[in-house]
């Protein structure tokens, strides 16, 4: 968990009091030496801002559960409408919450055997078993970059409805999944799963250059994945805030697997593709509405596509709120 200081909190809010804000980035090619086997280059400059259109913010609720403090990840129940699974940064066990899409809290369930070392982002896609969706924990939180093996937590999604009453649930059949940088150790917030091909994604954090990594289905629980390299994305810097509190905080990829969301501190950055076989960051992304939060690391789309949320963890007394940023226009 990378805290960002009362100073560049205020920063941050001068910087970005408008969401419409015209930020622009281009993605750089690694060169072919650095990139693993079937790497994809990402060679693309900003898109113009009239492609798909979302509004926003309108505020969906407080998140109603007070051990939930830092929220750290996102996601939407495909399977069970109306319900969102999150999780708080470091500190905690390995814990994920169940709330509804105005914050009512619906459980605690817990991974068996796992372990919460700093976990920083939640992904939703498919596994092992056809047909079942599965919540992936990332474990990949480094500050110090020092763990050479980071782990992510695989389990399949447990039957929740939003007029349940709070329950405490103990999850069977988590799976471990061992990954490893081709190189140094990185700290790293982004967690992505595509629903399209079952691959594994991590987006490093600590500068706006940030390196994508990609494990490729079918992700083995059996030994350590070494990841390939697919790319860079340099992302837009803001004047005044510290460069290593620049970089991804999270993410998500729709359900159709078509549209990718990145979220900064300070903004967030939509791509899309056609198919399967082409790449997340292949084309030109987009800026889309953000006002930026106390400390906002966690996105997720709406399972219908229909816009996106966001929530930050509680900072400076001001609570935990999911804030929501309908569909206007589609491509």
């Amino acid at each position: 968990m990378g805290v960002l200081p009362p100073i560049a909190l205020s920063l941050l809010g001068l910087s970005l009091a408008a969401w419409g804000c015209e930020a622009r980035a281009s993605q750089q090619a690694l060169p072919p030496d650095a990139l693993g086997p079937g790497a994809l280059s990402l060679d693309v400059v900003a898109a113009p801002q009239d492609e798909v259109s979302f509004g926003g913010p309108t505020p969906a609720g407080v998140v109603q559960h007070d051990p939930l403090r830092e929220a750290s990840g996102l996601v939407a129940s495909r399977a069970h409408p109306g319900v969102l699974w999150t999780h708080n940064d470091s500190g905690d066990g390995p814990h994920l919450y169940a709330l509804t899409t105005d914050g009512r809290h619906l459980g605690v369930f817990t991974l068996s055997g796992a372990e919460a070392r700093d976990w920083e982002d939640l992904a939703i896609g498919p596994g092992p078993d056809a047909g079942v969706d599965y919540l992936y924990a990332g474990d990949i939180g480094d500050n110090d970059s020092q763990h050479d093996v980071k782990y992510v937590y695989r389990v399949a999604e447990p039957a929740v409805s939003t007029d349940q009453a709070p329950s405490v649930t103990s999850l069977t059949g988590v799976s471990r999944i061992a990954l490893r940088y081709p190189g140094a150790p990185s700290d790293a917030e982004t967690l992505l799963v595509d629903p399209l091909t079952g691959d594994l994604y991590v987006v490093t954090k600590r500068s706006t250059d940030a390196s994508v990594y990609r494990a490729a289905a079918p992700i083995s629980t059996a030994d350590i994945i070494e990841m390939e390299r697919s790319g860079t994305l340099s992302l837009p810097s803001v004047p005044g805030l510290p460069a290593a509190g620049q970089g991804a905080v999270g993410g998500d990829i729709a359900p159709s697997g078509l549209e990718v969301l990145l979220k900064t501190y300070t903004a967030v950055y939509y791509w899309r593709r056609g198919s399967a076989a082409e790449a997340l960051f292949a084309r030109p992304y987009q800026a889309l509405p953000y006002v930026p939060e106390p400390q906002g690391e966690a996105i997720a789309w709406a399972a219908d596509g229909s816009g996106y949320f966001t929530l930050s963890e509680e900072r400076q007394s001001i609570p935990a709120t999911l804030y929501f940023y309908p569909r206007q226009r589609t491509p």
